[in-house]
């Protein structure tokens, strides 16, 4: 259709500031449909004049009002859709709901259009995406392939530029791994930060909305939209939509060592993998190998007793009197529950807690981590000669994750040689998604491939996104050990600190490597005006609670001043006793605790060579 723009949100509302027509873009969502042809994608589609009048009643566009104003989406079936058939994949478990979900209520509200119902894994139990009574989605890149489950319809309708973004659910992958197989992004938000008040639960203690979409800048302005805390929803949780701004200098991302990476002989994906890492580290990250068995051991936990349990429960009456009505494969994964008792789930919450446990320090040493979205692409054809092998190792990376209430989001990194899309996955503790969905912005941006399954490139891409000053956060200005990447920077991630800015500071400071500190520290003194030299600095944000806390932890010499930065604003920050430099190194030269660090590393290497 001549004329229209790519679905990304940032070209729609440029089509629509432009003075565009939103009956120009419903008419291209049908177009797209009839072009790709492929039946098995929606379960149910919106009729297109209420599509149309309901776009009429949006008023003159206003993407401030409405972030969302004009934007076409799909929703997973077994997310409910006020006069809009429930499925979850089951015609006979059929039902009409007359209000919409929570998460979908709220993106209406924010002005986006609801398209359709799509397919999925039957009550969203699987990884591939073809247990389904209807006609299975086609992969949006090969058609051999399996599209990934269980959002399967949700994944191919944004690949295809159905839709600009589409709500899929994630209990073991089931919004990343087809995110990964159709060359888009999945965003799997922490547990609880988007309501599942309306979705049929498939693990009600694990169950996530999630969000698929074309850019990583598409998929956090959807989250940042939807997530607010329900009090529907018994395990809603209010967790802020902060920390999508700018990235820290220096993020320490733990990946499995190679001993414990598993790709099942697949020497492209392995490849693809190991060339991500090489873009972290380019874009200065540090990687760090760390083991990981006891992540796959989690992993295990979830089809067995206690949580196969669950997704039992969440349907057992309709189950008990419908067995027939249930998929072959996901009537045996129910049915087999039905051997289990009490303290078969009791023993595995035992297991995981142990596990838990083990894996804490694991995941307190570094900031994020960056795993294989899929160890693996597998074919149709592999899919029917092993079909719960194959499922089970398509989960490897993302089955232990709601288990360890981590959040994540997927992100194309490229194609692999054989021309199949590459993914990766960050994952973070609970409430850091921001900081996931900001280095993904990153790899996308590195990545440069176009669009899911389309020709559209990734658009310029804005700023990036800020805080502001009136936000009632308390700026700070660190200098050494609690510097990006440095050994103490734990502290402020365990307060939910978020990076601002790198600054230096005016040319009225000298800096000290003081003596006997563990770990190694600096010291900057306040000195006369062209006496010091600028020193490089970060700026964090905290709450004035979290400050609050943070200072009173400072131990002696160290402590909180005034510190004057080069563009004129003053910050609270570290500075030392002036009696504490007596012995202590000036250091003021190498402009930084960062330079001064890299120089004394290089120069033992030396001596050591």
């Amino acid at each position: 259709m001549t004329g229209a723009p790519a679905f990304d949100i940032a070209s729609l509302h440029a089509f629509y500031a432009r003075g565009g027509d939103v009956h120009t873009i419903i008419d291209r969502v049908f177009a797209r449909l009839e072009e790709v042809n492929d039946p098995g994608i929606f379960l149910h589609l919106a009729e297109r004049t209420a599509l149309l009048a309901e776009s009429d009643a949006l008023g003159p566009f206003d993407a401030e009002a409405k972030p969302l104003w004009g934007i076409p989406f799909a929703v997973k079936d077994n997310i409910d859709v006020a006069g809009m058939p429930t499925t979850a994949a089951c015609p006979d478990y059929a039902y009409v709901p007359a209000a919409d979900a929570t998460v979908v209520r709220l993106l209406r509200e924010a002005g986006a259009l609801v398209i359709g119902k799509t397919n999925l894994d039957q009550f969203a139990t699987g990884l591939v995406g073809v247990r389904s009574p209807y006609p299975i989605p086609r992969n949006a890149i090969d058609a051999s392939l399996v599209p990934g489950g269980s959002s399967s319809g949700s994944a191919v309708a944004t690949a295809h530029g159905i839709v600009s973004f589409a709500l899929g659910t994630d209990t073991a992958g089931s919004g990343r791994i087809p995110a990964g197989l159709n060359n888009i992004v999945g965003l799997k938000p922490s547990v609880g930060a988007l309501s599942t008040t309306g979705v049929i639960p498939a693990c009600r203690t694990l169950d996530c909305v999630s969000i698929f979409a074309l850019t990583v800048d598409d998929a956090w302005r959807v989250y940042n939209t939807a997530a607010h805390y329900d009090a529907t929803d018994a395990y809603s949780k209010d967790i802020s939509a902060t920390g999508y701004g700018p990235l820290p200098p220096v993020l320490t991302i733990g990946v499995p060592a190679k001993g414990d990476r598993q790709f099942f002989g697949d020497a492209a994906m392995e490849t693809s993998y190991n060339n991500a890492l090489a873009t972290l580290t380019a874009l200065g990250h540090r990687i760090v190998e760390v083991p990981f068995g006891d992540f796959y051991k989690v992993a295990n936990l979830l089809y067995e007793g206690a949580w196969v349990a669950e997704r039992y429960a969440a349907v057992k009456a309709f189950f008990d009197s419908n067995e027939a009505s249930f998929h072959p494969v996901t009537r045996k994964i129910y049915g087999g529950a039905k051997a289990l008792g009490a303290a078969d789930a009791f023993n595995g919450l035992y297991a995981l807690q142990a596990l838990k446990r083990a894996v804490q320090p694991v995941i307190d040493s570094v900031d994020l981590f960056c795993v294989p979205t899929a160890p693996s692409h597998y074919t149709l054809t592999d899919l029917a000669n092993e079909p719960i092998r194959e499922n089970s190792r398509l989960g490897t990376y993302t089955n232990f994750v709601n288990l360890l209430d981590m959040c994540g989001i997927a992100v194309p990194t490229g194609k692999r040689a054989d021309g199949l899309p590459a993914s990766v996955t960050l994952l973070g503790p609970s409430g850091r998604d921001g900081l996931t969905a900001a280095l993904a912005r990153e790899i996308q941006r590195a990545a440069g491939v176009s669009l899911g399954a389309t020709s559209w490139s990734l658009p310029s891409l804005p700023a990036t996104p800020t805080t502001t000053s009136e936000d009632g956060m308390v700026d700070l200005v660190v200098v050494g050990a609690h510097l990006s990447g440095m050994q103490l920077n734990v502290q402020l991630r365990d307060l939910d600190a978020v990076f601002s800015k790198e600054a230096q500071t005016s040319d009225a400071y000298r800096l000290y490597a003081l003596a006997g500190q563990i770990p190694a520290k600096p010291g900057m003194i306040r000195v006369e005006p062209g006496e010091g030299g600028r020193i490089e600095v970060e700026v964090w944000r905290l709450t004035p609670a979290s400050f609050g806390q943070f200072v009173a932890a400072i131990p002696s010499p160290l402590g909180i001043g005034s510190i004057a930065l080069s563009d004129g604003t003053v910050v609270k920050g570290f500075l030392v006793e002036p009696a504490a430099i007596k012995g202590a190194t000036d250091i003021t030269e190498y402009g930084g605790w960062r330079s001064y660090v890299a120089a004394q590393t290089e120069l033992r290497t030396r001596s050591a060579g």
